[in-house]
């Protein structure tokens, strides 16, 4: 019998459905009005789509990591873009779930202190929580946390020991309470 406390592992491990998001996100990308110069993935969750929107998209990449949870290891970088969006540089960031949207907010937040330009940043992702404290301007799917407990477990995820997987998500017990 399965702990109800514990997380509720949900295995995105068909690389089909992965890169018919891609697909997707990138066509939404191709049919709106603003078009980036880079995507930009974000470390570690949205490296991978990031890549692949990359190729998909026919643009550079450039990487930001934010999730090696090490004070301030992003923020000189992303004071760089932030120079690049204030220069006219338009960037797409990517992540793989805007979830609590912790992420997005400290990122929007260190390229404004930096004198980013609005105009010229977007942030798009695969999953989106509709009950998120930030809004991101592209999505794949909704979810609605206040419903859907599951703990998200994207391929390049899925190669991580159950343990690992498993510390990682009972790490943010808000999300799945």
């Amino acid at each position: 019998m399965s702990d109800p406390n514990e997380p509720q592992l949900h295995f995105l491990e068909y690389y089909e459905d992965f890169l018919a998001k891609v697909r997707l996100l990138a066509r939404n990308v191709r049919e709106g009005d603003w078009k980036p110069d880079f995507v930009i993935g974000v470390g570690r969750g949205g490296l991978v789509p990031a890549v692949y929107l990359s190729h998909q998209l026919d643009l550079p990449m450039l990487s930001i990591d934010h999730s090696a949870k090490v004070p301030g290891f992003a923020d000189e970088l992303l004071a760089k873009v932030a120079a690049m969006s204030a220069a006219g540089t338009r960037l797409l960031f990517i992540d793989d779930i805007n979830d609590s949207g912790g992420t997005i907010e400290y990122i929007r937040g260190l390229l404004a202190s930096n004198g980013s330009m609005p105009d010229n940043l977007r942030f798009a992702v695969l999953i989106n929580n509709q009950r998120s404290k930030v809004e991101v301007d592209l999505w794949v799917d909704v979810i609605d946390r206040a419903e859907d407990k599951r703990w998200f477990v994207f391929p390049w995820e899925s190669v991580g020991t159950r343990d690992s997987i498993m510390e990682e998500a009972r790490s943010v017990p808000d999300r799945l309470a």
